[in-house]
C-alpha cells in the first residue's frame, strides 16, 4: 500500500480535492522548459473525449520522465486534464482557456442559454513500467443566458482565465449554473468518486 503519490498539476482546485479525500502527495509539476502548451494544443477535428484523454496520457508520459530524471522515491504519479465541449459544434467542440478578454466573451457567448459537458480524464501510473489506469468523466453543465453586462462584469473579476470554458463552477461562475448533471468535483478539475476507485486499484491509501 501506498502512503502517498505525487501530483503532476499545478491546479490549486486538484491540490484542495485530494485534500477532501484525505490523500497524502506530493507535488511533481512541470518545469519550465516543458512545452505544455503544445500538449494542450487540440488535433484537426478531433473528439473532446478524445483529447482530453490524449492530453492526460502525454502529462502522464511527461511526468513519468520527470520522475526518472530524480532521485526520488517511486509512488504512484496522479495527472489529470479537464475540457469543456459542446458536443458535435464546429465552434465549440472543444472550448480552452481564454488567451485574452475578447475569447473569453466569446467563449461565454457561446455557452450562454446551452447545456455543455464539462469532461476531466484521470491517470494513474501506478509503476514505472506499466501504462496507466486512465477513465474519463463526463458532466452536463446548464448555463443560464447571460447579458452582456454579466459577461463584461465577470471578465473583469478575471475569474475566467486560467480555466477551461473561461468559467469555474466553484466561484463566482456558478451563479450562471441553474443545474448539472454529474460531478460537482469532476467540473472543478478532479472527480472524487472515479479518482477514489483508481487510487484503490493503484492500492493508495485514502478514505
Amino acid at each position: 500500500m501506498h502512503s502517498f503519490i505525487y501530483l503532476a498539476s499545478q491546479s490549486p482546485r486538484r491540490q484542495e480535492l485530494l485534500k477532501q479525500m484525505g490523500v497524502c502527495f506530493e507535488m511533481l509539476a512541470p518545469t519550465p522548459d516543458e512545452d505544455s502548451e503544445r500538449i494542450e494544443t487540440p488535433l484537426l477535428h478531433e473528439k473532446a473525449r478524445t483529447y482530453v484523454e490524449r492530453v492526460t496520457l502525454a502529462k502522464s508520459a511527461a511526468a513519468l520522465t520527470r520522475w526518472q530524471k530524480t532521485d526520488l522515491a517511486w509512488a504512484p504519479i496522479l495527472c489529470a486534464d479537464t475540457a469543456v465541449s459542446l458536443p458535435n459544434s464546429l465552434e465549440g467542440e472543444i472550448l480552452g482557456k481564454p488567451v485574452d478578454a475578447i475569447d473569453a466573451a466569446r467563449i461565454l457567448n457561446l455557452l450562454s442559454g446551452k447545456t455543455h459537458e464539462v469532461l476531466t480524464a484521470v491517470a494513474i501510473t501506478v509503476n514505472p513500467s506499466e501504462k496507466p489506469l486512465c477513465l474519463v468523466q463526463v458532466s452536463k453543465v446548464q448555463f443560464a443566458h447571460l447579458s452582456q453586462e454579466q459577461i463584461d462584469a465577470y471578465i473583469a473579476s478575471a475569474e475566467p482565465f486560467g480555466k477551461a470554458g473561461a468559467y469555474g463552477i466553484q466561484g463566482l461562475g456558478g451563479a450562471f449554473i441553474p443545474s448539472i448533471e454529474g460531478s460537482y468535483s469532476g467540473i472543478m478539475g478532479l472527480p472524487i468518486f472515479e479518482t477514489a476507485q483508481l487510487l484503490k486499484r493503484a492500492q493508495v491509501s485514502c478514505i
